[in-house]
């Protein structure tokens, strides 16, 4: 493990010391060469604030959100928030997946926020921006000191994660279930594990999350699916389809929920790269398909829509229903990813 001082004229992980300008003078980059963390850079830093509000003009069944990580090793090729990262001046490729900001303080600033005579106690969304239960929050374990805060203020929350580490958790997921509505839920998009390997590399395998799914429910956590996304012409056939659905429900889903890949700025550069290297083949019909922007077509999203739901009620767990997910705002769905980046650093200051 090596340890650079960044702000004092040396040069971060980033050429230029653009680094060290982003967090000041005093903060920590911490370096490790584990093989579990081989290639990966934390960021430590103290935010001013933890509890974010989701843009007014968002689309989605919640206000407000908490993440205590920004970047991901999940390295997923297609991840949207992979944009956040330059706003903190981090490259949005490669360093979205190896720069990993952590919020070392999190668990305090969020005990201390939810106390506030100023907090309305309304439900808060993890999981929306970057995943909670990466492989950081394995060395860090911000999330029980975060769970534990809402579980004493007795607030409603959901989580959304590829993670397995989630299953640490369960008694204060337990817990937090007697006093306040919790929804969880677990992103599985297909099985296919030659696709996993190249578009998800750091994410446990689909299998294993599924296994989070009926460990949840054998512990008496009701945990739906959110199958995201569904990737055109790689994962998006009848027969893919059906064999991903027949495997969350006999998983115990209490609900499955599709969505179709966005390709927003950012990711969609990132993406259509991956694409020319792999499936150069597609990146014509990609090109068609996204022509009118980062969502595909209404008529695709509906198709894929109905073929899931028609397949969900056919192996008995219906489409996400209106209470599948207990505790999000009105109307209430399975959480999903934020519709933008989290806010840029004139909003969220980090120490």
């Amino acid at each position: 493990m090596r340890w650079e001082r960044l702000g004092d004229g040396s040069d971060g992980p980033d050429a230029g010391g653009t680094t060290a300008a982003l967090f000041g003078a005093g903060a920590v980059t911490r370096t490790f060469d584990a093989p579990e963390f081989r290639g990966i850079t934390f960021h430590e830093v103290r935010a001013r604030s933890i509890i974010n509000r989701v843009p007014g003009a968002s689309r989605l069944p919640f206000e407000w959100t908490v993440n205590p990580y920004r970047g991901c090793s999940h390295a997923c090729v297609y991840c949207f928030a992979r944009r956040s990262h330059a706003y903190l001046d981090l490259d949005t490729g490669i360093g979205f997946d190896t720069q990993i900001v952590v919020k070392t303080n999190a668990g305090r600033l969020l005990r201390r926020e939810l106390s506030s005579p100023r907090w309305p106690g309304r439900h808060i969304a993890m999981g929306t921006n970057v995943d909670c239960y990466q492989r950081a929050e394995g060395r860090y374990r911000l999330m029980p000191e975060i769970l534990a805060a809402l579980r004493d203020h007795a607030n409603p929350f959901s989580l959304l994660t590829k993670g397995t580490l989630i299953l640490r958790d369960l008694d204060l997921l337990r817990s937090a279930c007697a006093v306040a509505e919790v929804g969880v839920s677990v992103s599985v998009a297909f099985l296919d594990e030659e696709l996993w390997r190249a578009v998800e590399p750091g994410a446990p395998a689909p299998g294993r999350r599924l296994e989070v799914v009926r460990a949840l429910g054998e512990h008496g956590i009701g945990c739906g699916v959110l199958m995201a996304p569904v990737i055109p012409f790689l994962s998006d056939s009848p027969a893919q389809l059906r064999a991903t659905v027949r495997a969350i429900a006999a998983a115990g889903a209490t609900s499955v929920t599709p969505l179709a890949l966005h390709l927003r700025p950012g990711a969609r550069e990132w993406f259509t790269a991956w694409l020319a290297r792999n499936h150069p083949g597609l990146v014509r019909p990609y090109e068609a398909l996204y022509s009118e922007g980062a969502y595909a077509p209404r008529w695709y999203q509906r198709q894929i829509t109905r073929q899931v739901h028609e397949l969900a009620e056919e192996y008995g767990i219906g489409p996400s229903r209106p209470d599948a997910h207990r505790g999000a705002a009105p109307p209430r769905r399975a959480p999903g990813p934020e519709p933008g980046p989290e806010p840029g650093p004139t909003q969220l200051t980090l120490l």
